[in-house]
């Protein structure tokens, strides 16, 4: 069947509509033939039984066998064939009637053992003939008579009732060809505009096309998954270019002033002009810390390009009060000047341990960096939901809805450092452990509260190590 794969989906669709037609037609066929001519063969028989030698041509066939040597010939005599069987089985047939081959139920019939019957026989000449043998009184004389009619009729009407449904047959697979075509090329009709449109797409990358969407069978559903896939692509398509755009006006800034201060180095070498001790201490300071918010500008570009799939590791049992420990001492690092408070209830959540430490440690780094000098930090952990609350500025009402976006910063911020990626990372963390987070201000306004609320129980699971 590889010549039928092989052909175009519509020529396939043709071909099968036309064969379940013609498989059908020829069944319905047999079946009217069928059953015709059983409904025939019942007429004739009802015929032969509602139907009565004559008397004269009883008595004719009986003088026949009184008197040897008439031959007998194949001509009808009447409207069937009549002959006269004895108990020896011997046939006498009527003037003009062809002998009919006797059987042992005509014989049963003439010696008494049967009233009458009814069977199939043939000619001597060969002619296929249905009889029905009865006894019959005639002058006094109880004889067995054998009234015969020719199957010829019934088959000619048979072979014109062949050739009949024949030619329909072809007609209606002629027609039912015709018609699976037509039915093809409608039905294909909305795929074939969904071909064009992949190809356009494909050929054109322009993802702004849409196909028309007409009721809700499954062209409609097909149609319905493309246009969202483009629509997806094309929304992916422009978050990258966006990406590509901020990460380049984000990165502009620390190699602008890595390229000034290395170029300023540069001259000093070059023109033997030493820098003050201090100007080159400050320059070289400035020098380290471009390059570390750009490592860590790169590493925020790299963990936001992973897909969730591969940015997260596999999901585990991890104790959140223990991770949120450690940030908390990594915290106290970066800002040692401040009173940073924790209470740390226990607390089992699934997430991935190094991502979920990173955001905590996010979190952790802007109270830090917002706070002024001296200022309290307070860390609190309660049946899964971690709060950090500092003392700095504040985020207006009207920013808070734009925190976790991509590179966003808040104007009163952008002096200083930090990409605005920080949040959005903490976000996708969150939510892949199937978290929220939140950020709103204090109650009693002074400083920002941070909220991450993450699934779990006070203790751990029984089949998780070291439970």
């Amino acid at each position: 069947m590889r010549w039928f794969r092989e052909l175009p989906l519509r020529s396939r669709l043709a071909l099968l509509v036309a064969t379940a037609v013609a498989v059908a037609v020829a069944a319905v066929s047999v079946a009217c033939w069928l059953l015709t001519r059983a409904q025939l063969g019942e007429e004739l028989d009802n015929t032969l039984r509602n139907t009565s030698a004559p008397p004269m041509l009883v008595q004719a066939a009986v003088a026949n066998c009184l008197t040897p040597g008439t031959a007998p010939d194949e001509r009808q005599s009447g409207y069937a064939y009549i002959q006269v069987v004895l108990a020896d089985g011997t046939r006498c047939t009527a003037p003009e009637s062809p002998p009919v081959q006797v059987k042992s139920q005509d014989v049963a019939v003439a010696r008494g053992h049967r009233l009458d019957t009814l069977h199939s026989s043939v000619t001597d000449g060969g002619v296929d003939v249905r009889v029905r043998t009865q006894r019959q009184e005639i002058a006094g004389r109880t004889v067995a008579v054998s009234l015969s009619r020719p199957l010829t009729e019934i088959d000619s009407s048979l072979n014109r009732l062949a050739l009949l449904l024949t030619g329909l047959a072809g007609v209606g697979v002629l027609a039912a060809g015709a018609a699976g075509l037509w039915v093809a090329r409608t039905g294909l009709r909305p795929v074939d505009r969904l071909t064009g449109t992949v190809e356009h797409v494909a050929r054109t990358e322009d993802l702004t096309v849409r196909i028309p969407v007409e009721g809700e069978d499954e062209i409609a559903r097909l149609s319905r998954s493309f246009n969202a896939m483009t629509a997806a692509l094309a929304s992916s398509r422009d978050r990258q270019s966006q990406l590509i755009a901020d990460a380049g006006h984000e990165l502009r800034t620390p190699l602008t002033s890595l390229r000034t201060n290395i170029e300023l180095l540069a001259r000093s070498e070059e023109t033997g002009r030493a820098i003050p001790p201090a100007d080159r201490k400050a320059l070289m300071a400035s020098v380290k810390a471009q390059m570390t918010e750009l490592a860590s500008l790169i590493g925020d570009l790299q963990e936001l390009s992973r897909p969730d799939a591969v940015r997260e590791g596999p999901l585990e049992v991890v104790a959140f009060h223990d991770i949120a420990r450690v940030a908390l001492d990594r915290a106290r690092l970066r800002g040692p000047e401040l009173d940073i408070r924790a209470q740390l209830a226990p607390w089992y959540v699934r997430a991935e341990p190094a991502a979920l430490e990173r955001a905590i440690v996010n979190v952790l780094d802007n109270a830090v960096k917002f706070s002024p000098p001296h200022g309290t930090i307070e860390v609190a952990l309660d049946r899964g939901s971690l709060t950090v609350r500092d003392q700095g500025p504040g985020i207006p009402a009207d920013e808070l809805p734009h925190v976790f976006e991509r590179f966003w910063r808040s104007p009163s911020a952008r002096s200083l450092p930090g990409s605005g990626l920080g949040l959005s990372i903490v976000a996708r963390t969150v939510q892949h452990a199937g978290g929220t987070i939140a950020l709103g201000a204090a109650g009693d306004g002074n400083g920002t509260v941070a909220t991450i609320r993450l699934p779990g129980a006070p203790t751990p699971p029984p089949d998780t190590p070291g439970a």
